[in-house]
């Protein structure tokens, strides 16, 4: 992946609007696009949805004019839903609650994939979670997915982020992967494809994060000002959103295109191991999870130990997604489909 790409903003998708309900979407020339911004918070096969959204026009197909934006972690993403720069984004449950209690109105109205894709690689000498004692380790940013997942597995294996391991803000995937090739970091934490290609660099992986916490992931987070003000956008950008989780599941060869495009690669083992990873994990009815959150409510309650009366519900609006798949809207959408 080209250190390039980690500049990258994406511009966007423009479309039509139209005068419609929240699920059949009628003709859309009538009315000017609706312009929104969606936060894309990496450059890895995670954030695959809205770039196939994207090239393939479904954004366009219903009403939106679509800026993709590359945000860093959880922290900026969250302070730039709620002070407006964007409309919507994947963030972390942790950071929401945690914003929520501090007075923000986020709410997550859908989950993408239940579990993280993301490993840490590290340094060939480091067998044990116990080597990693006074090494730095690189995430993204602080406060983002990877960071709260990180310490929250290295707690499980004894170790205190801060005091016997160096965190360090770093970047994205291509700079967590040059971090570890040139020795600033002794460990990184990455997903897939950037985790396949620092194994064939030689770093190994110490632990996967899919086997060691429960973690719900790539959200469709906004504001809850935003569902009161104007819903159809929010449903025209949740609608969108399922509809770019079928056609991936639908349209193999065009989706990996899309994958090569944005990650700048034709590495035909990367794009293929991507697509049987995610086309499983994509979630095709995309409820917001709330069960088996026990892993972000003790994170939380390291700063807000509050957080303990709160139940998941508050943080979450189910509704969007109900009323999609009650409607026969997503069934539909793999009618005829092998």
């Amino acid at each position: 992946m080209s250190k390039r790409s980690a500049g990258i903003v994406f511009a966007v998708i423009v479309f039509t609007g139209a005068s419609l309900s929240c699920i059949e979407l009628g003709h859309a020339q009538d009315k000017p696009l609706k312009k929104i911004r969606w936060g894309v918070t990496a450059l890895s096969a995670s954030n695959w949805i809205p770039w196939l959204a994207k090239e393939a026009k479904i954004y366009e197909k219903n009403g939106l004019d679509v800026e993709l934006i590359l945000v860093r972690g959880s922290g900026q993403t969250s302070a730039a839903i709620i002070g407006g720069s964007i409309f919507a984004a994947p963030v972390t449950i942790a950071t929401v609650m945690l914003a929520n209690l501090g007075g923000a109105d986020m709410v997550t109205v859908a989950h993408t994939v239940p579990g993280v894709q993301t490993k840490l690689l590290v340094r060939p000498e480091i067998k044990r979670p116990e080597d990693l004692k006074g090494k730095k380790i690189g995430v993204s940013s602080f406060g983002s997915l990877g960071d709260f997942l990180e310490r929250y597995i290295m707690r499980k294996y004894g170790l205190e982020p801060g005091r016997d391991v160096i965190m360090m803000s770093v970047g994205g995937p291509p700079e967590v992967l040059q971090a570890l090739v040139t020795g600033a970091i002794d460990a990184g934490d990455l997903s897939y494809p950037a985790n396949v290609t620092a194994e064939k660099k030689g770093f190994k992986v110490l632990w996967d994060a899919r086997q060691e916490v429960v973690y719900p992931s790539m959200s469709v987070v906004t504001r809850r000002k935003s569902i009161q003000e104007d819903r159809d956008t929010v449903m025209r950008l949740v609608k969108s959103h399922v509809e770019g989780i079928a056609y991936l599941k639908t349209h193999k060869d065009y989706s990996l295109k899309v994958l090569s495009k944005y990650l700048r690669t034709n590495d035909r083992e990367i794009l293929e191991g991507s697509y049987e990873i995610f086309t499983k994990d994509f979630i095709s009815v995309p409820y917001p999870i709330m069960q088996g959150l026990q892993p972000t409510y003790d994170y939380v309650a390291l700063s807000r130990p509050e957080i303990r009366s709160h139940k998941p519900e508050e943080f979450m609006d189910p509704s969007f997604i109900a009323e999609l798949d009650k409607s026969g809207f997503i069934k539909r959408l793999y009618e005829g489909s092998r």
